[in-house]
């Protein structure tokens, strides 16, 4: 009798983990490289578009002055979309991507988390 409650338990731990073990998001990291080709510094935020997530957050932006280029590796859950916004610094007109505070739309701005790093952005004036 022990042996088939053992049994019963063990399937049960065995299904719980089965069906908790798909629900749970898989952690990725991506790497984006962004160039600032235009000559003023700007600002760039990476934003989430399947969760409220921004990097590098903390009312924090990455700051690449004119002619730098940045690598910006951050993690990510696997197969979650990420727009990058960029903006000339002190000037939130100027835009690139999705803009300051993901307000925009964009046609070639958002990647796919799966690991790796993006070709390198480059922000053209």
């Amino acid at each position: 009798m022990q042996s088939s409650i053992a049994r019963g338990l063990a399937a049960a731990v065995f299904a719980t983990t089965v069906i908790l073990g798909s629900s749970v998001a898989q952690a990725s990291d991506v790497t984006f490289a962004i160039k600032n080709s235009h000559p003023n510094a700007v600002e760039v935020e990476l934003y989430s578009q399947d969760r409220d997530h921004v990097w590098p957050g903390g009312n924090k932006v990455y700051y690449l002055d004119d002619g730098e280029t940045k690598t910006m590796p951050l993690s990510c859950e696997e197969g979650e979309t990420i727009c990058y916004g960029a903006w000339i610094s002190g000037d939130k007109g100027t835009y690139w991507g999705v803009g300051p505070d993901n307000a925009e739309t964009c046609d070639d701005c958002c990647y796919t988390c799966t690991g790796g790093e993006t070709e390198e952005i480059d922000l053209v004036p």
